[in-house]
């Protein structure tokens, strides 16, 4: 009933390389973008900035790590490092009176120069050793932020944002600060829509399932390799400095921590790899299902008249998403992009499955 194949055919090229193949799925693209555009007017000011704002932002950067880690096949356990780097640069770049436009642009490219640094090791190792070698740079990156005061004014001190200012307007209200979210999300989710399509796509993935296979059909592996790594970095560096000018306000060393790459690499790992819905998932599930959870223990335990110590208030929420992590991959291992996935292939044959013997 709801995704229906009648009238759809696919008789050449440019139909059957669109987007979205089946309308109900551009239809539901269309909807939420006019949801999104209209959130501003519809969600209370505390919600848009404490919870919309980042996950539109972190959602950016969960799809440039897919690209290298999904699309690839590149685990990357240093991609807060690369996010440090265009955060640090993009402010100091508007410090200098480097217009904001420009300064995005400077922090993306010193994040792909780094990025690209992360993707020499990619050249010579694999799999797990290749995550320990980016665990390690990301070590390397930190103990540079704590230790250089030039760049980042040292462990305990934190870098002060200008004020964001796009096309000559000074961009102070929450209003603007969600759509400067909003838009670049859009952004990098049209990027990586129309990356399956490419050839650049195809050959990341035939890099993915094996170099050495796609090395004798004449991908060169090491170039794919170094352009996914640069691209990623180049996504994570304008989404650190988007971070820090939008949301954080300052940049300190701490917001970019070893556990900050762990845990975007959960986000795509539980959102499902190379799923573009999947991200903004998994984003969702990692960022803000904790603080839903705590809102509602706190809550039930108040109802029933519970006396709940703060140390056990502060513990349980992080037992019971944890859990509710478990079980969505005991149940998809795949993650939620694949169980959004399944939904629609039963809703694309509904009621007619139940003629299947």
């Amino acid at each position: 009933m709801f995704y229906r194949l009648s009238g759809v055919r696919h008789a050449d090229y440019v139909s059957d390389s669109r987007i979205y193949k089946v309308p109900t799925d551009r239809n539901l693209a269309v909807f939420f973008l006019i949801i999104g555009l209209a959130a501003p007017f519809i969600i209370p000011s505390l919600y848009l900035n404490s919870y919309m704002l980042p996950w539109l932002i972190w959602t950016a950067a969960a799809l440039g790590l897919n690209l290298v880690t999904g699309w690839a096949g590149q685990l990357h356990l240093g991609y807060a490092a690369v996010m440090a780097v265009g955060a640090y640069s993009a402010i100091h770049a508007a410090r200098f009176g480097v217009p904001w436009e420009f300064a995005l642009i400077i922090g993306g490219l010193a994040s792909s120069v780094i990025g690209s640094l992360f993707a020499f090791a990619a050249l010579r190792v694999k799999g797990l050793y290749l995550a320990i070698t980016t665990l390690a740079m990301q070590f390397v990156m930190d103990w540079v932020l704590s230790h250089s005061p030039t760049i980042s004014g040292g462990s305990h001190a934190s870098l002060q944002s200008p004020t964001l200012t796009l096309l000559g307007q000074e961009i102070t209200s929450d209003r603007a600060y969600y759509y400067v979210a909003f838009g670049w999300c859009v952004l990098v989710t049209i990027f990586m829509l129309n990356l399956k399509r490419t050839g650049l796509g195809r050959a990341l993935v035939a890099v993915r399932e094996k170099d050495y296979a796609a090395a004798i059909l004449g991908v060169n592996s090491f170039y794919y390799k170094i352009l996914a790594f640069a691209t990623s970095s180049f996504i994570a560096g304008i989404s650190g400095a988007i971070l820090v000018a939008t949301f954080f306000f300052l940049a300190a060393p701490e917001q970019f921590s070893v556990n900050v790459s762990i845990q975007v690499l959960a986000m795509v790992i539980v959102g499902g790899l190379s799923s573009i819905i999947g991200s903004y998932f998994g984003v969702a599930l990692i960022l803000l299902v904790p603080g839903v959870v705590n809102t509602v223990v706190a809550s039930v335990s108040q109802w029933l008249g519970m006396q709940v110590n703060v140390e056990t208030l502060a513990h349980i929420p992080n037992a019971v998403y944890g859990a509710l992590i478990v079980v969505v991959l005991l149940i998809e291992p795949l993650g939620l992009g694949k169980l959004y996935g399944n939904v629609r292939d039963y809703l694309m044959v509904w009621p007619f499955d139940q003629l299947r013997k």
